[in-house]
């Protein structure tokens, strides 16, 4: 990418946030853009295509604190398609058009030259001729974002999973060279360095990527039929990932180094996993502890009982319920929850239901009339009615 693309493009329209948008709303909006746009999700659409590849690019600058910055600086510089006058006043003010030599082309979606440091790079070089400035840097590989669908108990234990994925890498057909033969030679105009200087009046000189390789500093002569000349393509991979144990539902992993290979020796990016977890028959979640609600019969909530109680992929474990036990009444199994992070686990919360039978023998519906000849006296009631009356 050129530095006048840097600047004129608007990488906040592009995502559809604001300039001030905090980090949380940037990440929620590249995310749900780049499901939309995904290749996977729209094979054979080129123009989904493209748009993925501007939207990543707009995520690797916004997305990333000190490139926002850089690329905030340089907006606010060149706002106006000039330099904007210094406290000082006067007309410092000539087109951006001629500040960047024209049109240059960019180079592959997903990273920039160094933000203002293109600028600014070759600044003090008096005289410089082609060829001078700075050399052609490495570039980090793209953060690449993928989903994957966990069973409950996968994501209480954590599991390994395969992830496939798709991104820009060296194009296989060529090896990353752009050339149909692999013989690409060495640009004649920045003599290999991506970059050329050139002066702007009063000794001073600016540097730009190349136009003629677009900053790759090589020229293919037979450009590669798959990358166009271009060097890099979008592959397909299948990894296998782990999943920590204890990842909830909607969280998002950042495994580094895992994402789209750099070029010209730069690291890979990072690959982000965001986590669905299925939901489980018996078992709920309630962050570190699972929850579980268990039916009682009332004689067991009235008398007291010795109760079993089923755990996630483990033995039942068995509950003191005392007399007297009401509804809803909640116990703790302790160590028999979901795995935190430092390795050990909450706890099992167990909810006491009682459970009303909807069908009675002889022998219990004589026992129920029996009961409720003895406690007749009693209005469980009679507090809610004295409570109503005092209000």
């Amino acid at each position: 990418m050129s530095t006048k693309d840097f600047v004129e493009k608007d990488y906040y329209k592009v995502l559809g946030v604001p300039k001030d948008a905090t980090e949380a709303e940037i990440k929620k909006a590249y995310r749900k853009l780049a499901r939309e746009f995904h290749p996977d999700a729209n094979k054979g659409d080129a123009s989904a295509e493209e748009r993925f590849k501007e939207i990543s690019e707009a995520n690797d600058v916004l997305g990333d604190p000190k490139r926002r910055k850089e690329y905030d600086e340089a907006r606010a510089l060149f706002g106006n398609g000039g330099f904007r006058p210094g406290p000082g006043g006067g007309s410092f003010n000539f087109d951006l058009g001629d500040l960047f030599g024209g049109t240059q082309q960019g180079g592959q979606a997903g990273g920039f030259g160094g933000g203002l440091g293109d600028v600014f790079g070759g600044l003090f070089n008096r005289g410089a001729g082609p060829g001078a400035g700075t050399r052609a840097q490495p570039r980090r590989g793209q953060d690449v974002e993928s989903e994957v669908t966990l069973s409950f108990t996968e994501a209480v234990d954590g599991a390994t999973v395969p992830l496939r994925m798709s991104s820009q890498a060296p194009c296989k057909a060529c090896s990353g060279t752009g050339d149909k033969n692999g013989t690409p030679r060495v640009c004649p105009t920045c003599v290999g360095t991506g970059q050329v200087s050139r002066g702007s009046g009063g000794g001073f000189s600016l540097t730009d990527p190349c136009a003629d390789c677009k900053g790759r500093g090589l020229i293919a002569e037979t450009p590669c039929d798959i990358c166009k000349g271009s060097g890099r393509a979008r592959s397909s991979r299948t990894m296998q990932v782990r999943i920590p144990a204890g990842v909830s539902d909607g969280q998002r992993i950042r495994l580094r180094g895992k994402g789209a290979p750099g070029e010209r020796g730069g690291p890979a990016g990072d690959l982000y996993v965001v986590v669905h977890v299925d939901s489980h028959p018996v078992f709920g979640r309630k962050d570190d502890n699972l929850t579980v609600t268990v039916p009682v019969t009332f004689a067991e909530a009235a008398l007291g009982a010795d109760i079993r109680v089923p755990t996630l992929n483990g033995p039942s474990v068995t509950l003191k319920l005392p007399p007297g036990t009401p509804n809803g009444r909640t116990m703790r199994a302790r160590g028999k929850g979901a795995v935190r992070k430092d390795g050990t686990r909450g706890d099992l919360l167990v909810t006491v239901e009682v459970a009303v039978p909807t069908e009675l023998s002889d022998k219990a519906r004589e026992a129920l009339e029996m009961y409720r000849e003895a406690t007749e006296s009693q209005d469980p009631r009679s507090a809610l009615f004295e409570s109503a009356k005092g209000a």
